[in-house]
């Protein structure tokens, strides 16, 4: 019933296995506060919250700077693929190690904003203004011949 509703909402079967076991694994965090009468509704509503926050960040990543970008990079042929090389080389060759280490936790790994503060020791608005930099400098070396 469970592995069914997050099929139905999540519509990948990947995705809606491990929303599944993330069901499972909250039920079982807070076992001691649950009401255990209804169990089938419990689980449902469990579910179902759960699939919408994987949802709600679905489209949140999509809506993140340079996610088009990463796109591009993902289906490109192999000389689009050294040009990308080179432009990031260009990109990232004036900024700090850590501007790289953040694009790629957020952009390609997925991590919020806070997540990426925490593991390069920034604050939050400092990987914002540093994925904003980034993307300026990167649409300034693509406007460029």
């Amino acid at each position: 019933m469970v592995l069914r509703r997050c099929r139905g909402m999540l519509r990948s079967e990947a995705e809606a296995v491990d929303a599944m076991h993330d069901v499972f694994v909250e039920l079982l965090r807070r076992r001691d506060s649950l009401d255990a009468t209804g169990g089938s509704s419990l689980l449902y509503r469990v579910a179902t919250n759960i699939c919408l926050n994987r949802l709600r960040s679905r489209s949140r990543r999509r809506e993140e700077p340079g996610a088009e970008l990463l796109d591009r990079i993902a289906i490109a042929s192999a000389e689009e693929r050294s040009e990308a090389k080179a432009l990031l080389d260009r990109l990232l060759s004036r900024e700090p190690v850590s501007s790289g280490t953040i694009a790629v936790l957020h952009l390609h790994d997925g991590l919020t904003l806070e997540e990426v503060a925490r593991e390069v020791g920034l604050s939050v608005s400092g990987v914002r203004k540093r994925l904003r930099r980034l993307e300026e400098r990167l649409r300034e070396l693509e406007a460029k011949p």
